[in-house]
């Protein structure tokens, strides 16, 4: 190669790589004045939301945090605001990886309507977790949705006593007449069906809080299938006397006139709050007779 052709192609290339890097700083500037205008456009958007839009989009955000407790925080914030959309956002944590964001999220999403609230917690009574299969028990029951009966009833014989315990509370809020045999069947296995095939056939609950909220959500309900099963533990005199009290209390909710005299024998109990517990009841069945002109 001629010193002329090899002068000539070597400003060929310095024209070449000038080129290059004029086309990549072009290139650059494009990417910095797009984001430029996405920042600008995103802060617009801002601007145009309402307080609680952007109090729910903060939130929102933060939910995506590697940060479990900014997550948790997010959640308690969101259910704070008491709102539809606010819920519908807390939605998603009810799939965290972390166990105690997925508790914490069963609480932010009740105001959704209730078959929304639903759909998304009946997945967590089978959660491996004890404490995230309770939350949304108890969650279940403040939908008041009878969608949530038939899980909350296979929780009734949970492994765990606090999963159960949840479970009868979470029956009692809902008060829907299907779930009488299988909170009966609590206070008494022979008082009605097993309520899961899983149960052990004919064990009994040993739970105080579980006898004692199965015997409350008996009242809650009403309905006069569940009194069998209260006066069973209302005469049980080996039973333990706050749940003979709230027997008691049960029974006079239902009003059912066949309950007074097992609650007439107790209204000498040594007990002074069974005994009063007893007398209400009774003043209560009286109330209704009347009431309903019998």
């Amino acid at each position: 190669m001629t010193p002329l052709v090899a002068q000539k192609q070597m400003r060929n290339n310095r024209s070449v790589n000038a080129l290059h890097a004029t086309i990549l700083m072009g290139v650059v500037l494009l990417i910095a004045v797009g984001d430029h205008l996405m920042n600008v456009q995103a802060a617009q958007d801002l601007t145009k939301l309402t307080p609680i839009q952007l109090a729910i989009e903060k939130q929102r955000q933060r939910l995506s945090s590697a940060e479990i407790e900014d997550r948790r925080e997010a959640l308690m914030q969101l259910r704070a605001l008491q709102r539809p959309e606010a819920s519908r956002v807390a939605l998603s944590a009810l799939n965290d990886p972390a166990p105690i964001v997925r508790a914490t999220a069963t609480a932010a999403v009740l105001w959704l309507p209730a078959d929304e609230s639903v759909a998304g917690l009946m997945p967590l009574l089978s959660d491996k977790e004890e404490f995230v299969r309770q939350h949304a028990a108890y969650a279940l029951g403040l939908t008041h949705s009878r969608a949530a009966v038939a899980g909350l009833i296979e929780r009734l014989t949970d492994k765990k006593d606090s999963v159960r315990g949840a479970a009868a509370v979470a029956l009692g809020q809902i008060a829907d007449a299907s779930a009488v045999t299988a909170l009966a069947a609590v206070l008494n296995p022979q008082a009605g069906l097993a309520p899961s095939k899983k149960s052990q056939k004919g064990k009994r609950e040993q739970n105080p809080f579980v006898l004692r909220s199965a015997a409350r959500s008996l009242g809650q309900i009403g309905n006069g299938a569940g009194v069998p099963a209260l006066i069973g533990a209302l005469q049980d005199e080996k039973a333990e006397t706050d749940l003979r009290r709230e027997a008691a209390s049960a029974l006079g909710e239902i009003g059912d006139a066949s309950a007074i005299p097992a609650l007439r024998d107790v209204t000498t109990a040594g007990d002074p709050y069974l005994a009063a517990a007893a007398h209400q009841a009774l003043r209560r069945i009286s109330r209704s007779r009347t009431a309903g002109g019998i």
